[in-house]
């Protein structure tokens, strides 16, 4: 065997040999920590966390609360974050909360069933053929080859003018006010929106009417 054979084989079996002694040989005594009898738990300082006092939150406004629900549909968002801005700085500490105002429950349900229907009409332009003969129809009706015909600007039609009925169904003109739960402006009652002074006024008079009953 030339040198070469030697070390490949020879350095497994010292790496092997060096692993069953490291195995088997005991583990080091670990040196005892020095014990200073002259020092004693109680003796250690203690570190107490300092306790800043607390401010509490005050200003005229503090404890609160109006709510303006706007139509979203209507694009009533910026003037109802306009108002919020203002109603916040002119009463420090009042908290405002934005919402949608609903519609009725039988224009929310129509809203539903618009997008069920345009995907329908759609899916009939495109497979009225194998739809109609599974309906029971031996032929497709008149009005399908109609549409089909001019198949894209008949989708493009039905897919606008549902979007349009969705909006019209989801659209309530709204811009109420509410002032710790009671109404202080309605735009369904005034047909029209409140000036932030007029609306400043209106939520003075509740914030002083509330704390007169407290």
């Amino acid at each position: 065997m030339d040198r070469a054979q030697l070390l490949l084989v020879g350095l497994p079996l010292f790496l092997f040999c060096s692993d069953i002694f490291s195995l088997f040989s005991p583990a080091p005594v670990k040196p005892a920590a020095p014990h200073n009898h002259h020092l004693h738990a109680d003796s250690q300082p203690l570190i107490q966390p300092l306790e800043f006092p607390t401010q509490k939150p005050s200003g005229i406004g503090y404890g609160n609360t109006v709510s303006i629900d706007f139509c979203s549909s209507c694009s009533y968002r910026g003037t109802a974050v306009t108002m919020k801005n203002m109603l916040e700085s002119q009463f420090p500490g009042i908290n405002v909360v934005l919402a949608n105002y609903p519609p009725p429950l039988p224009k929310r349900m129509l809203s539903k069933v618009v997008p069920v229907i345009q995907f329908g009409v759609i899916g009939i332009i495109m497979g009225g053929e194998h739809i109609f003969p599974r309906l029971g129809f031996a032929a497709p009706p008149q009005w399908y080859y109609s549409m089909r015909a001019n198949r894209f600007g008949s989708m493009a039609s039905t897919w606008l003018l549902g979007n349009f009925l969705q909006s019209f169904l989801q659209n309530t003109g709204a811009f109420e006010v509410y002032c710790n739960g009671e109404l202080a402006f309605s735009k369904l009652k005034e047909n029209r929106f409140p000036g932030e002074i007029e609306l400043k006024e209106l939520i003075a008079r509740r914030i002083v009417n509330s704390r007169v009953i407290i």
